[in-house]
């Protein structure tokens, strides 16, 4: 069974959608914070391993690795571009079982990364993606609520109806 794995390039990500652009101006840790939210919710859809990578030139220092929310997040090392972690990423995880995405709008990183086997993705198509994803979610939650019972004991019609009366202060 064939795993997919994306990998995206988080500053061009915020760059290219208006809502993390207007973010970023207000707040830039914010900004990815909440790009990263929405790879989570990506990654809990779609069940693909989802890698955010940074560039370091906002974070100087040593690669920094974390978690958050099930999505790996990576900060490159000083002097190493998001572009050139991702190619190496690309190399190191490509295999016959895994199919690799790239998310990106950078076109020169798009033909590399085709080049290497990988799966292209614009900003704007991961953007569309993530649409259907809150779609899904929006349809599970309200599936969820309406085969909720409203009350943990069940009740006939009839019965309830008289409860329901008796709430709004009728006899």
């Amino acid at each position: 069974m064939k795993k997919d794995v994306l990998l995206v390039d988080g500053y061009n990500i915020i760059g290219a959608w208006p809502e993390l652009q207007q973010l970023k101006q207000e707040d830039f840790a914010q900004a990815r914070d909440r790009l990263i939210e929405r790879m989570a919710e990506f990654q809990a859809n779609r069940g693909w391993r989802v890698i955010v990578i940074f560039d370091a030139h906002l974070v100087p220092g040593i690669e920094k690795r974390k978690k958050q929310y099930r999505v790996e997040v990576v900060f490159t090392r000083e002097n190493e571009t998001a572009d050139e972690r991702i190619e190496k990423l690309v190399s190191q995880l490509s295999n016959r079982l895994t199919q690799i995405h790239v998310a990106t709008s950078d076109l020169v990183e798009q033909w590399v990364v085709f080049a290497q086997g990988a799966l292209r993705i614009s900003a704007r198509e991961l953007e569309v993606a993530m649409k259907e994803v809150d779609r899904v979610i929006a349809q599970r939650l309200k599936d969820s609520l309406e085969q909720r019972p409203l009350s943990k004991i069940p009740l006939t019609d009839e019965v309830a109806a008289e409860f329901e009366k008796m709430r709004r202060g009728g006899k």
